[in-house]
């Protein structure tokens, strides 16, 4: 690599990377803005580690003034060119702007590939996401909020992970990543609102940090009978579980505690560790296991609940009061269960019921098997994602008891904890004979676990806190239902469905309520099955609505600015997370350029949906498209790969097609405006 002497720019401009496909056969980037020689190597390594069946290329940068560079590729394998990933290189360049980003790469989990799978599959940004949220009472300094947040990403590794975009995904660790911290205001947003809002957000596991926090008021000194903060975590399944939110919940308010910075080093272990750990297992006494289930010729219920077409999530939530709870504690306890165990009794049965069997029939759900007994020291201590579904079926006689049935799911709980560490699909690979899918799944998340001192600390600052609670997520189960204890105690059910089962789901929930609450009350010894299910034979099962497909109609773009000419161009701007709408109506207000200014949808940044969602957007754009003339991309650093896609379409169509990724890292849209508009300018 060649280069001149740079000079350095003051540390707040920000970088931006032009990505022009039109010029010639060639890659070339401008770069506009501090960049430094081992900056750009350190990106080349970066590009070579993550994608290590990338042609070789090499690379001359040359200045061309204060803060303009240019940077040329060339490929030196011999045959047809091969493609350079240019945008992610745009995205390291532009990550934060500046400072190291190195990376090592970490193999996924089974689990983990699976629940990737499953959220690639299914478009729209809730999949396989979870949240959680609490209250705060007392002052809260928002400044240490956020600082205590990034110490706790800095000491977590599994805060600065992401998804590789391989075939067969990987994950990568950053040394950076800071999580995104959102303040609103009191009384800005209903928090409905601002939970629903959160949630279509979204969580891209192929972008380092997998937890967003917002935060809703908050103040050093918060007047007497106001409402309290309210704090909303938002999570990817395929990197954290709710084991985990609540062990990072902990070490944030440690590092609350100590001015915003968490003492000591980074964590372990982590889940590096636990991946070589589950890499030496022997499956073979979990295969033995597995597929010794479900023997005999009992007949089956089929599955209830497929997909109906609809893509709009529902959820319902029903409570037992403390009195209810405490009475089922004790009840399930007399014939050695626990309330997990009686509410799989209980499901099973509604199950049984809503198939309409007859005579002794197998049962099938899935349970989330949490992993954190598992012969691995340290588990429990351990963030990652290690809680995952695991199949679980069981005979439900109408003429058996009712005790019988809880001893015998108890004994598989009991049996399968040595294995919670396989994952669905590989039971699935191992079964010896097939068996119809489970529909549902059931979780039931252990009770919050004390603060171990913290409280007191806490509360010699004025501070309350109340345990994060669960609100609910999107699986690859048509139906799941989490239950949870409330502050108070009360066992609370959240099932989280197809909104088009609205009515149905709301009626099982009502009928698994009934029974929780009567079982306790009146089931002994020596009640059956089939004495429990006729309480409910004056209750009444909704149908399940016809299927109706999904529309195939994509929303269409916001226009921000309309052209200040006839023969101006066009800029769409790709909606970034973190970025609020507020932010890019100033950029359009301030925007010099003649150029139409359009936010479009956000494209993923990896996985099978990123040809679509780009041919997506570039559709959206073709409309608006001159002879002989080309759309420019826009695009936050991390989003440096979607610009890139949708701008190569352009570019096989016929067009000149632009792409520029701008550093957002603490700028202000007037800069950005100002940014975008000389990086547009200057193709012209």
């Amino acid at each position: 690599m060649t280069t001149s002497r740079f000079a350095r720019l003051p540390q707040g401009e920000p970088i931006a990377v032009v990505v022009d496909l039109g010029r010639g056969p060639l890659p070339v980037l401008e770069l506009h803005g501090p960049v430094e020689t081992a900056r750009v190597e350190a990106a080349l390594d970066s590009i070579a580690a993550r994608h290590p069946d990338a042609p070789a290329w090499t690379a001359d940068l040359v200045s061309r003034g204060p803060g303009r560079h240019t940077l040329r590729l060339v490929d030196e394998a011999d045959g047809e060119r091969a493609e350079f990933p240019l945008g992610a290189l745009a995205d390291l360049l532009t990550h934060r702007g500046r400072g190291p980003f190195a990376t090592r790469q970490v193999a996924a989990t089974p689990l983990q590939r699976e629940l990737l799978a499953d959220a690639d599959a299914h478009p729209g940004p809730g999949r396989q996401v979870e949240q959680a949220s609490w209250d705060w009472y007392g002052p809260l300094d928002v400044a240490r909020f956020t600082a205590a947040w990034r110490s706790v990403s800095a000491h977590e590794s599994v805060l600065r992970t992401a998804f590789d975009d391989r075939a067969e995904p990987g994950l990568v660790v950053h040394e950076e990543a800071e999580p995104e911290v959102v303040r609103l205001p009191h009384g800005s947003a209903e928090w409905a609102s601002v939970v629903e809002a959160d949630r279509r957000r979204g969580i891209d596991p192929r972008r380092p940090a997998p937890l967003r926090v917002t935060l809703l008021g908050g103040g050093p000194a918060p007047d007497a009978g106001a409402p309290p903060a309210r704090v909303l975590i938002t999570y990817h399944h395929a990197l954290l579980d709710s084991w985990s939110v609540r062990l990072l919940v902990h070490a944030f308010y440690r590092a609350y505690l100590a001015g915003g910075r968490l003492p000591g080093g980074e964590r372990r272990p982590d889940m590096g560790d636990y991946t070589a750990w589950l890499a030496a297992q022997d499956t073979t006494a979990a295969e033995d296991f597995f597929s010794r289930a479900d023997t005999g010729d009992a007949v089956s219920v089929p599955p209830l609940f497929a997909g109906t077409g609809h893509r709009a999530e529902g959820r319902s939530r029903l409570r037992l009061t403390e009195e209810e709870t405490a009475r089922l504690t004790h009840w399930a306890a007399v014939w050695g269960g626990s309330e997990s165990t009686a509410l799989q009794a209980v499901w099973a049965l509604l199950l049984y019921r809503a198939g309409r069997a007859e005579g002794p029939s197998r049962v099938r759900f899935a349970t989330t098997a949490t992993s954190r007994s598992i012969l691995f020291e340290g588990v429990e201590r351990t963030p990652g994602a290690l809680a995952g579904p695991l199949p679980r079926s069981v005979l439900v006689d109408p003429d058996a008891t009712v005790p019988r049935l809880i001893a015998a799911l108890r004994d598989r709980c009991l049996d399968q904890a040595a294995y919670e560490w396989v994952t669905a699909g590989q039971v699935q690979a191992w079964s010896r004979r097939p068996h119809p899918p489970a529909d549902t799944l059931l979780t039931f998340e252990a009770p919050p676990r004390a603060l171990t001192g913290l409280e007191a600390e806490l509360a010699a600052c004025g501070i309350t806190v109340e345990p994060p609670q669960t609100l609910g997520a999107c699986t690859a189960f048509p139906v799941t239902l989490i239950a949870h204890h409330d502050v108070a105690g009360r066992l609370t059910l959240t099932a989280s469905h197809d909104q088009a089962r609205l009515a149905e789901i709301t009626d099982l929930l009502a009928h698994a309520a009934l029974l929780l609450r009567e079982l306790p009350r009146g089931a002994g010894p020596d009640t059956t099955v089939g004495e429990v299910l006729a309480l409910l034979s004056g209750l009444g099962t909704a149908a399940a609505p016809a299927p109706t497909g999904p529309g195939e109609t994509g929303a269409p773009p916001t226009v921000l600015r309309r052209p200040a000419r006839a023969d101006a161009g066009t800029v769409g701007l790709l909606q970034a997370p973190g970025v609020s709408r507020a932010f890019y109506d100033r950029l359009a207000a301030v925007y010099p350029g003649p150029e139409e200014l359009l936010l479009l949808d956000a494209v993923p940044v990896g996985g099978p949906r990123v040809e679509a969602a780009a041919r997506a957007v570039y559709d959206v754009l073709g409309s608006r498209l001159r002879p002989g003339g080309g759309p420019s991309l826009a695009a936050f650093s991390g989003d440096g790969v979607a610009a890139c896609a949708v701008a190569r379409l352009a570019a096989a169509d016929g067009h000149r097609a632009l792409a520029v990724v701008l550093d957002a890292a603490g700028t202000e849209p007037d800069d950005l405006a100002r940014t975008l508009a000389s990086a547009v300018a200057r193709r012209s």
